[in-house]
């Protein structure tokens, strides 16, 4: 019997299986998706943070430690891959006479290196010029001290008289940062900025000069560290910390360990649970909705359903077997759906971020998948069986013939959740915005991670109560509204527009569902896409804060280079516009900070400056203060507080003076607060006019150069100008600062996430207005052949469905484009922890949006037009179906 039934179904009920099957295929294969996309994540930013260490470990030897010792604990300790010993020394001053003249620095540090090191940790030192073996000399004291290969330097170290050196080559330290880091000290304490005047020698040379006395230098053993066995950035920075901490306690206090490695796990755990919050917030309401869908689906045959079990039930059939047939619709419709979205998740996954990447756990792959599938196991429970065998067990066979029964106000509507929902969500969003909350809370140090996940719960509570809002307002709009119901059909229905107008009103539970399933569907396609689009203008503007602009060249401190220079910089291929900045430092009282020079007129024309920068006005407005009146000057809002500042106040900076070289008063006065600017630190800075601060200090000297290359070909033309520049100044990129400075999560396929979010999001919303409506009218067939039967002409019945999907399309894009308005900006304020600048405003997708609507209209069009030319068939052999 069952097998037979089944059949029966497969045969009669296609369309109505397949759709419900399609919506738990869309729940599964989004789960999967994105919980492929998650382990992935994890395993992409895993390897990216081991990839940006170019040492592991940095073990220094303290006073009274045994350095053989402790090589001999390192060189047996699981984990380590190689150990090289550094030696450290400070020096007063290098000297070189160069082309007839003599140059000198101040203090800097000499570096001896033991045979190997450059293979064992190749990132670390990068060759620019001439031979790498040999002394080697930074590129920046290369600049100061005017030497190049082949010439001579001379070091002052303690207890020595000055020794010369011939420097083979040049070489830049790309991650200078943690090389000269305090092993041990805490964040507050390390140096703000490395050396500028450092020298390497080979260990022999490095012995040689130090061997005649003074102090012992430090030593240093730097470890190359194997593979974490976790690709869990979480689980591999625990392993780390934990082996440090080991290290250090088997050699009791005769070495500490700086834990790069640590360090960047330390970075990368914080942003995977950033990729969990978005896997939360942007993939689980596309599952509710795709769970939404099927509930709609099998609500609109309910009716039938409940026709057909008392039939079955009136031939004698057991209710035990009538709710085995149920439990076999149940599991074809899952295993059905279940296969079609893991099948749907492997292709999407593939299309959207290629091949896995290297790393990643095939076992968290296939786990996610299970979950998915046991995920579409539980909806369909839920929406499919649960209704069948619950109407089976509280209904007679009486009742469940009646196909037309009182509707009741749900106990929700009844009791106001709806605004009790709305309310409490904006409470919550006030809360989370004003108490300057933490939404990922990694304390250094802290194995564990705090996550605010109630941040999350006023867009969650804001969603669920404007979508219950919305099914009163149009249950009530579509049952008091028959005239302006009766003028809109009448068009297209005409005399059925009275009949149709009532049976809209009859049936506008079913309609407000399925209005409000393509408002939500709506909503998430457009919060989805607001959030994505704003995620890729902050992280472009973080890079842009970082490096300055598409390319900039930043030229050695000692440098004295004016801003005619960047004439040469405009005559490279690709360059649209050069602007020189000026950098100098100022004491404001005892403190000293940045202070920086910009032409206001044409600052913008090469950098992206936002209003969410400034405080007292907008950018374009404070940038018109500085050129209008020359002594205005722009303050950090940390030495606004501190030092009680007011608009207009006059302000004494004591600024170097470049002909006497001694600090000099010059006065300004506060015109507004800076809170980011390109190039400028996070913290204290000021922001002057150039050309007044070039007039009362001496100066026009320029500290770097704003390349703007259009938005393309930054790689190509920041490798013209280090050509021609050489090692004259560092030339930086764009593409390189997005990937050194933006968060692990911006390295993870963001743009195949979002092409994947977006794409599920149109699929929901078409079937939410399409295959939602196509199935409702199905199932309304008989009151159209009756129609039919009584006289209607078959123009006025194709009218009538057509403005019943006009109603269904209209309430959808209406309320789902409020809804969405109202979350987005909800979820952009939340979220502001992943934005580094936080957004002005959000950034809208205009294209897609029109392209989500346009998809939704045209599945509500198709599926009316398909019914609509149903409802055509002859009467009589319509009704012999049904």
């Amino acid at each position: 019997m069952i097998g037979l039934w089944l059949g029966g179904l497969l045969r009669r009920r296609t369309g109505s299986l397949l759709a419900t099957a399609a919506g738990i295929a869309l729940a599964v294969a989004l789960i999967a998706a994105l919980g492929s996309f998650l382990a992935s994540s994890q395993a992409t930013m895993t390897a990216r943070a081991l990839r940006s260490v170019a040492v592991g470990w940095q073990v220094e030897v303290q006073p009274g430690g045994d350095p053989a010792a402790v090589l001999h604990q390192l060189q047996n300790l699981p984990g380590t891959a190689a150990v090289r010993t550094v030696h450290i020394e400070h020096t007063g001053g290098l000297l070189a006479t160069t082309g007839g003249t003599t140059q000198t620095t101040g203090p800097g540090v000499v570096l001896g290196m033991a045979p190997g090191y450059a293979a064992a940790f190749p990132d670390q030192v990068r060759q620019l010029s001439g031979s790498p073996d040999g002394a080697l000399i930074a590129q920046q004291t290369a600049s100061n001290l005017h030497v190049r290969p082949g010439d001579q330097v001379s070091i002052s170290l303690p207890g020595t008289s000055p020794q010369p050196v011939t420097i083979a080559g040049v070489v830049d330290l790309p991650q200078a940062n943690s090389l000269f880091q305090k092993v041990g000290a805490p964040a507050q304490t390390q140096p703000s900025a490395p050396p500028d005047n450092v020298l390497l020698l080979p260990e022999t040379a490095f012995t040689a000069l130090t061997g005649t006395g003074g102090p012992a230098p430090v030593t240093q053993f730097h470890v190359a560290r194997a593979a974490p066995a976790s690709h869990d950035p979480a689980t591999a920075y625990q392993s780390e910390i934990a082996a440090a901490h080991n290290f250090e306690a088997q050699v009791a206090g005769a070495a500490l360990v700086g834990n790069n490695v640590g360090a960047a796990l330390d970075a990368a755990r914080s942003d995977a649970a950033y990729a969990q919050m978005l896997f939360l917030f942007l993939g689980l309401p596309g599952v509710v909705l795709a769970a939404l869908l099927t509930s709609t689906l099998v609500q609109a045959g309910a009716d039938r359903r409940r026709a057909e079990q008392a039939l079955l039930r009136t031939r004698g059939h057991t209710p035990r077997t009538v709710a085995w047939i149920a439990v076999t619709e149940a599991a074809f419709v899952a295993l059905a759906g279940g296969a079609a979205g893991l099948a749907i998740a492997v292709l999407a996954g593939r299309l959207a971020f290629g091949p896995a990447p290297e790393g990643q756990s095939t076992a968290a792959t296939v786990w996610w998948f299970a979950i998915a599938f046991a995920a579409g196991l539980l909806i369909t429970t839920l929406t499919v069986l649960v209704p069948a065998v619950t109407g089976l067990r509280n209904q007679t066979v009486a009742q469940t013939r009646q196909l037309i029964g009182a509707h009741r106000t749900p106990w929700w509507a009844k009791a106001g959740i709806d605004v009790l929902l709305i309310a409490a969500a904006l409470v919550v969003f006030l809360a989370s915005g004003t108490n300057d909350y933490a939404l990922v809370l990694a304390p250094e140090g802290v194995p564990t991670i705090s996550v605010s996940y109630w941040a999350f719960l006023g867009p969650a509570l804001l969603w669920l109560g404007a979508a219950a809002l919305l099914w009163r307002l149009a249950t009530i709009a579509l049952g008091h509204g028959r005239g302006a119901l009766r003028r809109i059909l009448r068009p297209l229905a005409g005399r059925l527009a009275r009949p149709g107008a009532a049976g809209i009103a009859r049936q506008r539970r079913p309609l407000a569902r399925a209005i409000v399933l393509l408002a939500l569907a709506l909503s998430f396609a457009a919060s989805t896409a607001v959030f994505n689009s704003t995620y890729q203008q902050q992280a472009e503007a973080d890079a842009q804060l970082t490096n300055g602009a598409d390319v900039a060249v930043t030229e050695p401190p000692a440098a004295q280079v004016a801003p005619a220079a960047g004439a040469q910089l405009q005559s490279v291929p690709g360059v649209r516009h050069v602007e020189p900045i000026q950098h100098r430092f100022a004491y404001v009282g005892a403190d000293l900070q940045d202070l920086y020079g910009v032409r206001p007129e044409s600052i913008r024309d090469v950098t992206a400056l936002q209003d969410t920068y400034f405080q007292g006005g907008s950018a374009a407005d404070l940038m018109a203060t500085l050129a209008h009146r020359p002594d205005a000057i722009l303050v950090s809002a940390e030495t606004v507080k501190d030092f009680q500042l007011n608009p207009g106040d006059l302000i004494n900076l004591r600024v170097q003076d470049a002909r006497t070289k001694a600090l000099r008063t010059v006065p300004f006065h506060y015109s507004g607060i800076v809170k980011e600017f390109p190039t400028a630190p996070k913290d204290s800075f000021f922001v002057a006019n150039a050309a007044y601060l070039a007039q009362t200090t001496g100066s026009d000297a320029v500290g770097a150069f704003l390349v703007d290359t259009g938005g393309g070909n930054q790689p190509a033309v920041a490798a013209d100008l280090r050509a021609r520049l050489g090692a004259a100044a560092a030339v930086t990129d764009i593409t390189q600062t997005r990937a050194n400075v933006g968060s692990s999560l911006t390295s993870v396929n963001l743009s195949g996430l979002t092409r994947l979010e977006l794409a599920f999001a149109v699929l929901i919303a078409a079937g939410a207005g399409g295959i939602v409506l196509a199935v409702g009218l199905a199932e309304r067939r008989r009151g159209l052949a009756i129609m039919a039967v009584l006289g209607a002409a078959r123009r006025h019945l194709r009218g009538l469905v057509l403005g019943e999907g006009l109603v269904l399309i209209a309430g959808g894009l209406l309320g789902g484009g409020l809804i969405a308005w109202g979350v987005s900006q909800m979820l952009v304020k939340v979220l502001t922890g992943v934005f580094d600048p936080p957004p002005s405003s959000i950034t809208v997708p205009w294209t897609y949006l029109a392209l989500t609507a346009t998809a939704s209209a045209v599945a509500v069009a198709l599926a009316a037009v398909t019914s609509a030319r149903a409802s055509t068939r002859p009467a009589v052999e319509e009704l012999r179906d049904l």
